[in-house]
């Protein structure tokens, strides 16, 4: 990234969007100046300027939660700058995955409750789910159900994958549509659970399937 291209607007700063680099959801919307830009770029870890403060932050000094920078990204202009992360806990002060978490406009299919954010669309949810697991996977709230099955470790997640699967074959062999898509469900979210114990994202899943799709039919 070339940083002496940034265009700064007359006050010095330039919009930087926080996106997480797994799940692709925007995290939030700060600013940066020249030396909140080059730390960022140094240091690996999100730096911006505090505009209300009139002084330089660094994510999660504070709280914890840093944003280990993946990749930056500037636009057509060269006066905006994408940085995808990888985020250490929550990215809003108010303890929510995303910044972004009050709903405005949203479809009636959207799905809200436990995961904050509405999402949708096919493959939104996934994503949200996986955000909400690595930030269980960080802070361990007391009382969630992530976090009894981080705590217990890898064995007891291996368990809750055999037994989910084991449901899925039962429920698919008594051609019951209701308790198939319930067990798949369930399945679904242990499987995630498990990937993020082992450290796996869902984008290197997703990856595979690109890969194999993308082959020719004598190939497959």
């Amino acid at each position: 990234m070339n940083l002496e291209a940034v265009r700064f607007d007359e006050k010095g700063l330039v919009p930087a969007i926080v996106q997480d680099a797994s799940t692709k959801e925007v995290l939030t919307l700060a600013y940066m100046n020249g030396e909140s830009l080059v730390k960022t770029v140094e240091t690996r870890e999100t730096w911006f300027w505090s505009r209300s403060r009139g002084e330089l932050w660094h994510k999660g000094a504070t709280s914890g939660n840093t944003q280990r920078v993946v990749e930056m990204r500037y636009d057509c202009d060269q006066d905006a700058v994408l940085v995808l992360v990888e985020p250490n806990g929550p990215a809003c002060h108010t303890g929510a995955e995303t910044c972004f978490h009050e709903v405005v406009l949203g479809a009636d299919s959207d799905v809200a409750g436990e995961f904050g954010a509405s999402a949708s669309g096919t493959t939104a949810i996934l994503s949200r789910l996986e955000s909400v697991i690595a930030s269980r996977a960080v802070d361990k709230p007391a009382g969630s159900y992530i976090t009894y099955l981080f705590e217990e470790g890898v064995d007891k997640i291996l368990k809750k994958v055999g037994e989910e699967a084991a449901e899925v074959i039962i429920a698919a062999k008594n051609r019951d549509r209701g308790e198939l898509t319930w067990e798949v469900a369930d399945l679904l979210f242990h499987v995630m659970v498990l990937l993020r114990e082992q450290d796996v994202s869902l984008d290197e899943v997703l990856s595979v399937l690109e890969e194999r799709h993308a082959k020719k039919p004598s190939d497959k």
